[in-house]
């Protein structure tokens, strides 16, 4: 007997990734912390994380980031290690001082939802927007580690409960896939 209920299709991939390791803030100033670098350790391993999702089949229409220094040097590093430097934007919904909530606004907004979109950015803004796609409220407990990778599927971005979790990956299980 076949199914015939309705079919579920799925509009985009939504990709998150956070950060690679960055240098200690000296400051408690926003633009201090802004300015932040990632570390040479931190480059390093996201070149290899690039290379990891290089290796998974990964492609990425738009990557959308933070302004902070340390999500952009990420996101420069993907597009480069994916062939897709021309890929690159800046979101300021993505940054620091952002709420989840305010980034999902912004992709709610966007004419083009790309079929396969990166955003890079920071904890807890990350898993907090998560959170809002998978369980429609911040209250959902994650937390991404440094140069971590998310994959949320999606029909829509219509308000509730629209992702489907597909997978969360550690910087470890991305290296492995090397």
């Amino acid at each position: 007997m076949r199914y015939s209920g309705a079919r579920k299709e799925t509009v985009m991939n939504i990709y998150l990734l956070r950060h690679g390791l960055a240098t200690v803030a000296l400051s408690q100033k926003v633009e201090a912390d802004r300015k932040r670098p990632l570390t040479a350790k931190g480059r390093k391993k996201m070149r290899k994380i690039a290379e990891a999702m290089k290796a998974m089949g990964l492609a990425f229409d738009l990557i959308l980031t933070s302004p902070c220094l340390r999500a952009k040097e990420t996101a420069e590093i993907v597009a480069k290690g994916m062939d897709a430097p021309e890929h690159v934007e800046l979101m300021a919904e993505l940054s620091v001082e952002a709420t989840p909530q305010a980034a999902l606004d912004k992709l709610r907004a966007m004419h083009f939802l790309p079929e396969n979109l990166l955003l890079v950015g920071h904890e807890p803004h990350l898993s907090g927007l998560i959170s809002l796609l998978l369980a429609g409220s911040p209250r959902l407990r994650l937390t991404m580690k440094k140069g971590g990778l998310c994959k949320l599927s999606l029909g829509s971005l219509k308000h509730g409960r629209p992702a489907t979790l597909e997978w969360l990956l550690t910087p470890k299980h991305l290296l492995l896939m090397l």
